[in-house]
């Protein structure tokens, strides 16, 4: 549910200063990006960012506990209200996209757990939403989330959490869009 800062009613209903706090999270076996910011009036702002790092040789299910176990702890310090997350896109190597799977399902699990609204996007999706061009560098990405969010700007960002925070600002762009044309209407 989309809250109002000032009235905490659906966002729909509301009429001073919607705020949104978004979730961004780039899925991985290994490690796994986040970025959690605020979309108030279109205006974005940062609230935190990182990685959630598993050991390489680890096995996958203490990797996977270990991501939802940060994630739970992430949802109940940020308190966001929708996650969105990266979809998968077909690669060569079959075992590394079922390990990504079963990363998406702890984190998708841990959403559903808290009751948030989930969100996916395609990576030409989030790439398109961001710099404008579904085939954009991962440099390119990274730059505009930072010219985007200026509170990340002096940051040490990993790019993982850069392609995290660029998935919520895919989000925050998309909803702010379906949001004005659902009013308008």
């Amino acid at each position: 549910m989309n809250l109002c800062t000032r009235t905490y009613e659906p966002l729909h209903l509301c009429t001073y200063n919607p705020l949104v706090r978004i979730l961004g999270v780039d899925p991985g076996s290994v490690t796994t990006g986040f970025g959690v910011i605020d979309s108030i009036r279109g205006r974005l702002s940062l609230v935190e960012q990182g990685s959630i790092g598993t050991p390489r040789g680890a096995e996958l299910p203490l990797r996977l506990a270990k991501i939802y176990d940060e994630l739970v702890a992430l949802i109940a310090r940020t308190l966001p209200i929708a996650i969105a997350v990266e979809t998968p896109f077909a690669g060569h190597n079959v075992k590394s996209l079922i390990q990504l799977a079963h990363a998406r399902g702890v984190i998708l699990l841990a959403a559903r757990n808290a009751g948030l609204e989930i969100f996916e996007y395609a990576p030409r999706s989030v790439k398109s939403a961001v710099v404008g061009y579904g085939a954009a560098e991962k440099e390119q990405v990274a730059k505009m989330v930072r010219m985007l969010l200026p509170d990340c700007s002096t940051l040490k960002m990993t790019a993982d959490a850069s392609d995290a925070l660029a998935i919520a600002i895919c989000h925050a762009h998309t909803a702010g869009t379906s949001a004005r044309m659902a009013v308008n209407r």
